[in-house]
């Protein structure tokens, strides 16, 4: 059976408490907003996708169990509490995206005279519960295209040994991934001879949730510890490293967690192809290069314990970015579902299925 991370129905929603994994697995019931908020902010739930869908779906819980009287007392909350939500981490830009189309759906509808304020929110609901089937479409459609990608190459049929960074599958989507979705779509081809992830401190995403996964799906996998990723492209011949993103700009530099850069830097180093996994609701095109994005900095705590225990010498001072920016230069392409980029034709590609829907 499939991981589930979101568990949505008729306006109740649920989410598999990531902090607690991979000891224990609970749902913890988001009721509202607020909780929301706490469960993404206190990254209860992560990944840019997964983030963008629970946040709108906590506020789908209010709307739901909730009765207006006008369509503009409507529109002011959808507007007031989706802006709040994107302040829970404003790193990943897919929450963003999401509200700015919430919001433009409800002025449109709000003007609409021959909408009432029932249907209007009927109309809310739906497109927001609509966000966990696309977003699995949309990751299936990533791996199809991330895969083809990697094998581009391999005329010979042979397998691949790919590395992946931080957490990217059913636990930071709606369901099957990103770039975890590339390594699934090379498993059902029967092209993976091996995964290989990082354990992604200090949060361990990779150690804690990524094996977790890999485990459950019994894919042919190894954990190494960040700093072995030049060791391993040295020694274990690597085809292609997929990451994700959280925010992908215009020209083509990359946020992600923390670490990315770095793994981005050593594969040039060694000639392996350097994939980012996105949809297209991580690309930004309203920013125009890395130096822009707004990087979020986490408590110190999490550097300095690992649960109760604490690990480094009291007193000492800590810097925690959670994210840092790959250069678009050390980016071989960006996958999405409607295809695979180069960062320098990103900009156009992507404009022009906005504009088109082609």
């Amino acid at each position: 059976m499939a991981l589930e991370s979101i568990r949505y129905s008729d306006g109740k929603l649920e989410i598999l408490d990531q902090l607690l994994l991979p000891a224990q697995n609970k749902y913890v019931s988001v009721k509202g907003v607020e909780d929301g908020w706490k469960v993404i902010n206190r990254m209860q739930v992560r990944g840019a996708p997964a983030i963008a869908i629970v946040g709108c779906l906590s506020l789908a819980v209010e709307i739901y169990n909730e009765q207006f009287n006008d369509k503009k007392s409507l529109r002011q909350e959808i507007e007031g509490k989706l802006n709040y939500l994107v302040s829970a981490r404003p790193t990943a830009v897919n929450m963003k995206i999401a509200a700015d189309e919430l919001i433009k759906l409800s002025n449109e509808l709000a003007i609409n005279d021959d909408i009432s304020v029932n249907e209007m929110k009927q109309k809310f609901l739906d497109t927001t519960e609509a966000m966990l089937r696309k977003d699995i479409e949309d990751n299936k459609a990533i791996g199809t295209n991330g895969a083809n990608a990697i094998l581009q190459n391999k005329t010979d049929g042979s397998s691949v040994r790919v590395l992946t960074h931080c957490n990217t599958g059913s636990l930071a989507t709606a369901g099957y991934g990103t770039a975890l979705g590339v390594v699934r779509k090379l498993f059902e081809m029967n092209r993976l001879e091996h995964i290989y992830c990082t354990e992604t401190r200090p949060y361990n995403q990779g150690a804690r949730l990524t094996a977790f996964e890999l485990v459950h799906d019994k894919l042919p996998a190894t954990l190494i510890i960040d700093s072995m990723v030049s060791a391993l492209m040295q020694k274990k011949n690597i085809a292609a490293v997929v990451v994700g993103a959280d925010r992908v700009v215009a020209n083509g530099d990359t946020a992600n967690k923390i670490g990315t850069y770095q793994i981005a830097v050593v594969a040039k180093y060694h000639n392996v192809p350097f994939y980012i996994a996105a949809p297209l609701t991580s690309i930004d095109l309203k920013i125009s290069s890395g130096e822009q994005i707004q990087i979020e900095e986490r408590p110190q705590r999490e550097m300095t314990h690992v649960g109760d225990h604490r690990i480094a010498a009291q007193g000492i001072k800590c810097w925690n970015p959670a994210f840092d920016v790959t250069p678009a230069h050390l980016i071989t392409g960006i996958i999405t579902e409607k295809g695979v980029f180069k960062p320098d034709e990103m900009r156009e590609k992507v404009s022009e299925f906005l504009q088109t829907g082609k």
